[in-house]
């Protein structure tokens, strides 16, 4: 641990390890200054957090986000004293890690700024939110569970495949009845052709019966 550290212990996990907690809180920094929590965790366990950091500003009087802050974590098993995860981020960001091990473990949090004799300390509002979900899920499972899920799209695309054959035929099915359609028309207005110059040949042949009839009468 470095000097001046301070360590609060936090109950992210109260009643059983299966459940899934959550530990929202805000604390201040000031330049060169790390806040540690200590938290106990069951082996496997799956924990994410969620931070972010507001400096003081003179100016406004008012905490406000500046873009050249950084943010330093560290998780560490304090039994064995191995760094689980360590990141540096932007003003607000996200960390997760998984512990190897069950046991007490440190999370440290500081800034990127150092403290100094000759200038002026700043003064950082941290916000916090870390998770402790459950233990890690058994891959056979998740092997499991993705070979249903495969199974399940396998037959969505057969029944697609399916669906588009049928349109396919129903497309054909339309193109063929289009075509008779146009087909019977056509038919149907030849027909209708034939039907007025058989008429009008009739009335033809009629008129000039009639005609020859009557000049016989006459001569007669």
């Amino acid at each position: 641990m470095l000097a001046g550290r301070r360590s609060i212990p936090l109950l992210f996990f109260f009643f059983l390890s299966l459940a899934t907690l959550s530990s929202a809180l805000h604390f201040y920094l000031d330049s060169g200054e790390t806040r540690c929590f200590i938290e106990e965790l069951p082996n496997e366990t799956v924990v994410e957090g969620h931070y972010r950091a507001l400096e003081w500003e003179e100016q406004s009087q008012a905490y406000r986000v500046n873009p050249e802050l950084g943010i330093l974590t560290e998780i560490t098993e304090m039994e064995t004293g191995h760094v689980v995860a360590q990141t540096r981020g932007p003003p607000e960001g996200r960390f997760t890690f998984t512990s190897h091990e069950s046991g007490d473990h440190s999370l440290c949090l500081s800034s990127n700024y150092s403290s100094s004799w000759f200038g002026p300390s700043a003064h950082i509002r941290l916000y916090l939110d870390v998770v402790v979900g459950s233990t890690r899920p058994d891959a056979d499972h998740d092997r499991g569970h993705v070979s249903e899920l495969a199974s399940k799209i396998r037959d969505l695309n057969l029944k697609l495949e399916d669906i588009r054959r049928e349109q396919q035929y129903q497309r054909e099915r339309e193109a063929d009845f289009r075509d008779l359609s146009e087909a019977l028309n056509s038919r149907a207005v030849w027909y209708s052709v034939v039907q007025i110059g058989v008429f009008v040949a009739t009335c033809v042949w009629q008129l000039r019966h009639l005609k020859h009839f009557f000049e016989d009468r006459k001569m007669h």
